[in-house]
């Protein structure tokens, strides 16, 4: 972790985040306590930040510094605010096309979902503040710097995003095998929002429940699934094939 992107000690997170930095996810010691910590925690769960519970030895990796217990990572990039971002796109008189990202949460496989998205021309990508993948410098080596010409939007629920893309005409489509539909029996050419499952768990089976559409790579081989930055490039190229 770069060091100008984190920041260590309990009240140099709360003046942070008091402050408006955009603060990604707060590291903290498991079983730590005191009224300042206290202060920490309330002020983290106020502001809806992406917080975990760690042993001291992963603090003390991150920083050789006296973290007090607790060290923040600063996102590298502002995020935009989902509705302003959707109504510029549809605005540029262009079709959309959205990714949504839930729950996944690996630095790196997010890190090469956006340079792949950024190289087909994908207009933002939508994650939860909650559990998600760090924007982190992992994040950044992996996308190739792509991280800094993709919109990112992080948002309260994913649901609630869903809704509102679909609300906007923006139609929904599910990356899951649990349809009988592959990318090869969707249409790509109107607007789209592309929904990407967790590594180990996939979508969430209250937001399958919601999207317009499902559908699944045809597999042929015996390992019946793919990383989750390589399926996500064949769905984002098969938009790009269907829309030339």
């Amino acid at each position: 972790m770069e060091k100008e992107h984190q920041i260590f000690g309990i009240r140099a997170i709360v003046e942070a985040i008091n402050a408006g930095k955009e603060i990604d996810k707060v590291f903290i010691q498991k079983e730590a306590q005191g009224d300042l910590m206290r202060d920490l925690m309330k002020t983290i769960k106020q502001n809806n930040i992406n917080f975990s519970y760690v042993p001291v030895e992963k603090l003390n990796r991150l920083t050789p510094n006296n973290h007090q217990g607790a060290v923040a990572t600063i996102a590298p990039i502002r995020f935009h605010d989902l509705e302003n971002l959707v109504e510029n796109v549809l605005e540029s008189g262009k079709t959309p096309l959205f990714l949504i990202l839930d729950q996944l949460s690996d630095a790196r496989n997010f890190g090469a979902i956006i340079r792949t998205a950024e190289c087909t021309g994908v207009d933002g990508i939508i994650i939860q503040k909650q559990g998600s993948a760090p924007v982190n410098g992992d994040t950044v080596k992996t996308s190739a710097g792509a991280v800094f010409n993709v919109p990112i939007c992080k948002v309260e629920h994913i649901k609630d995003a869903i809704f509102h893309l679909q609300g906007s005409g923006i139609k929904t489509i599910a990356a899951t095998e649990k349809t009988e539909n592959t990318i090869y029996d969707v249409s790509f050419n109107e607007p789209v929002a592309i929904i990407m499952g967790s590594e180990d768990r996939g979508i969430n089976p209250s937001v399958l429940k919601i999207v317009d559409e499902k559908a699944k790579l045809p597999m042929f081989g015996t390992i019946s699934s793919l990383n989750v930055s390589v399926a996500c490039g064949a769905f984002l190229y098969e938009a790009v094939r269907q829309r030339l």
